[in-house]
């Protein structure tokens, strides 16, 4: 008897312990808070129960979805992984801890709660809360996400839809499944399902537009958009695509549909870049330079608004400040062959002629030779006394203008002549 004594020491529990396991009222109380959003009580309650019972796993996901409700999300990650580990085989446990994951954005994470959960019977939640897990990884799994695969959140989302019927959701993300799998067929025909769905989804009619962009179909895009802006003239999106397909078509009306929705959303890159791209086609260098120093001021080693910045300064006659910023640009990037053209004109304009064929050398490894450039190999080489590469350059430029520039093959043939004395 001593013996059988001695083996209970350490493990008897204190008459607050024997009550908490054997009532759990306080958890019923808790969730009785919980239904009447008295989530203060709820978590008091809670508290108090897993300081006696720490590993009671309806007690932890209680706990943790009021967590979670509060925006106390490491708590309530940290809760519902403890009650994935009370209780192994819990379905709601898992799948609402990937689903948090999820939401605050760690996919690694919460994949292995949403397979756990996939592989779980539902019990009285239903195969609707199953096929949420297989269209949270869907989503976890589709190409925009970093490690993505189209075939992987494809299955996925075959998975979700053996086991419930389709959603206006599931038709979008199928179509961009088959649009980054390269079946626009299908891409297009799940975008017209969406919309014959929901006939004013912004979403569907965005998807359908690039679709017909891709395909450079400008006046069937055009007008699907002018139809979805009908029914969400606001849409930043679909405004975007619009100004787009207008400029492609080169179109006077792009210039008001991006100020209006510039001046809607000041600091969108994006829509900023656009801007300032048709005012440069405009030829109001000026509006457009103002963009291009807003945007590097953003973004300073951006070597595609640097030419940017540099070809309005041209249009400006600022050779010198168009100068520095080819040069940064050709710097940032040296496979930019815009940069090295622009800074090759504007070493030519402020008697550069050493940088000029420098910059017109490293331009040649990456686009072709044009009679433009050509003529500022001869002038540079002209300026520098190079007889022979002057002799040899002017050539080649008279034969590739063939008529084409004569006031510069004027100066070439006369250049030749005194050359050639």
């Amino acid at each position: 008897m001593r013996y059988f004594s001695l083996l209970l020491v350490g493990l008897a529990m204190t008459p607050l312990q024997l009550l908490a396991q054997a009532d759990t009222s306080a958890v019923d109380d808790a969730e009785a808070a919980i239904v009447k959003s008295d989530l203060q009580t709820a978590r008091v309650k809670l508290d108090g129960y897993l300081k006696v019972s720490p590993n009671d796993a309806r007690a932890l996901f209680d706990a943790a979805y009021v967590a979670d409700a509060e925006n106390r999300t490491d708590d309530a990650v940290a809760l519902y992984r403890r009650a994935t580990i009370a209780e192994p085989k819990s379905f709601r446990a898992h799948i609402s801890l990937g689903l948090l994951l999820a939401r605050i954005n760690k996919p690694d994470e919460a994949r292995p709660e949403l397979i756990a959960a996939t592989t779980l019977d539902p019990g009285d939640l239903g195969v609707e809360m199953k096929a949420r897990a297989w269209r949270a990884l869907a989503a976890i799994d589709s190409p925009g996400r970093p490690g993505g695969d189209a075939a992987t959140a494809s299955n996925d989302l075959a998975a979700a839809l053996k086991i419930s019927a389709e959603t206006p959701d599931d038709t979008l993300l199928a179509a961009e499944l088959a649009e980054a799998t390269g079946d626009r067929d299908a891409a297009e025909a799940a975008y017209h399902r969406a919309l014959k769905k929901e006939p004013d989804s912004a979403a569907a009619f965005a998807g359908l537009a690039h679709l017909l962009i891709q395909q450079k179909k400008y006046p069937e895009a055009e007008q699907l958009l002018h139809d979805a802006l009908a029914k969400s003239p606001d849409d930043p999106a679909l405004n975007a695509q619009y100004a787009a397909v207008l400029t492609a078509e080169d179109k006077a009306e792009a210039l008001p549909v991006l100020e209006k929705l510039y001046a809607a959303h000041p600091d969108d890159a994006a829509i900023t870049r656009m801007l300032e791209q048709v005012y440069a086609t405009a030829g109001d260098y000026e509006n457009s330079d103002k963009l291009c120093v807003k945007l590097l001021h953003i973004a300073p080693n951006d070597a595609v608004v640097l030419v940017d910045h540099g070809q309005n300064l041209v249009h400006l006659l600022k050779y010198s400040e168009a100068f520095t910023a080819f040069q940064k640009a050709s710097q940032i990037d040296p496979n930019n062959g815009d940069a090295w053209n622009g800074l090759a004109f504007t070493a030519s304009r402020t008697q550069q002629p050493l940088i000029t064929i420098d910059a017109l050398t490293k331009r040649a490894a990456l686009l072709p030779e044009t009679p433009a450039t050509l003529f500022l190999r001869a002038t540079a080489y002209d300026t520098l006394h190079d007889k022979k590469n002057a002799i040899s350059a002017y050539k080649q430029f008279l034969t590739a203008a063939a008529g084409k520039f004569p006031d510069q093959e004027w100066q070439a043939k006369q250049r030749l002549a005194f050359l050639a004395k």
